[in-house]
């Protein structure tokens, strides 16, 4: 799509159009930019979204609609590639049940369900099984070896503890403690050193309202911390859609001064989630406003205990 501020004169136009002939027979995209780089034109791409790998279900007690109507909704928005991301069905011991996550004696019926999907949906849309995980050092070879019991393609690190739940502090509460600023970090980049974490989900999530110098200097840490791990960081969307803290300018202008990799993911906690981001104002707002570029052209990690 080409948009000029002015009209083009007639040279221009001309001029434009005489080189515009030759890319469509040259099939040459290098012909093309040149005619809009000597006419002072500005190209705007409309990048669509073709895959997303944050998505839940109705197994973590706090989302709606049924794992068909997501996928039915991710198809008729342009969507090749719909990975399910469940919050992982961590066992805790004394009894203690997490309201957030899939509890563990859901896990066959939530693999045998999107098994049953991907195949029927074959040709149509890839289907993937994956699955949104804290990294709890305390619990996670349990987590790992009940898994890899079954297929699994991918997992997306969302630190929402630090510790875990039983013994630690949710990082969504304001919080000044650069103590709690800096175990969320350190758990995060421990997460990312057991290689088997594709992406950092919501890395901004920590809700941190201290002092402005050490906030800078820890996410720094961390996004460096992925850089050098070749791990992409999540712009969500949902926080976006929902006003929250998150994705917050000032974490993101701290990941293009790093060069992160940014990857976008909908979190989707209901099926009409699924739209192309191109078209929210507050997404090209915040994109416009850190210089960001996406991606979600990213390698899947193999899970493995």
């Amino acid at each position: 799509h080409f948009h000029g501020r002015t009209p083009l004169s007639v040279s221009r136009f001309r001029f434009y159009s005489r080189i515009y002939r030759k890319a469509r027979f040259c099939d040459s995209a290098i012909v093309f930019a040149a005619a809009a780089w000597y006419t002072g034109l500005r190209i705007y791409s409309r990048c669509a979204m073709l895959h997303n790998y944050h998505t839940h279900t109705f197994r973590n007690h706090h989302t709606i609609g049924t794992e068909r109507e997501y996928i039915e909704s991710a198809i008729k928005n342009g969507f090749r590639t719909l990975g399910f991301s469940e919050h992982a069905p961590y066992r805790f011991p004394d009894g203690y049940i997490s309201y957030f996550h899939m509890f563990p004696e859901d896990l066959e019926n939530y693999i045998q369900t999107l098994l049953a999907l991907k195949a029927e949906y074959a040709g149509r849309i890839e289907i993937l099984i994956g699955y949104e995980a804290e990294f709890y050092p305390r619990f996670f070879d349990d987590f790992l070896r009940r898994i890899t019991q079954y297929p699994v393609d991918y997992l997306l690190l969302g630190q929402h503890y630090i510790h875990n739940e039983i013994d630690g502090a949710y990082v969504y509460e304001p919080t000044d403690d650069p103590k709690i600023l800096k175990a969320y970090v350190d758990q995060c980049i421990a997460g990312l050193d057991t290689g088997l974490y594709t992406y950092l989900a919501h890395p901004d999530l920590i809700n941190f309202t201290g002092a402005e110098t050490l906030y800078r200097k820890e996410m720094e840490r961390l996004c460096l911390a992925a850089k050098e791990r070749n791990i992409p960081l999540e712009l969500n969307l949902l926080g976006l859609r929902a006003n929250r803290t998150y994705p917050s300018a000032r974490f993101f202008h701290i990941a293009k001064a790093c060069d992160s990799t940014i990857v976008v993911g909908i979190d989707a906690h209901d099926p009409n989630c699924f739209f192309q981001p191109d078209s929210f104002a507050p997404y090209q707002a915040l994109l416009s406003e850190c210089g960001l570029a996406i991606t979600d052209n990213i390698t899947l990690r193999p899970v493995h205990r």
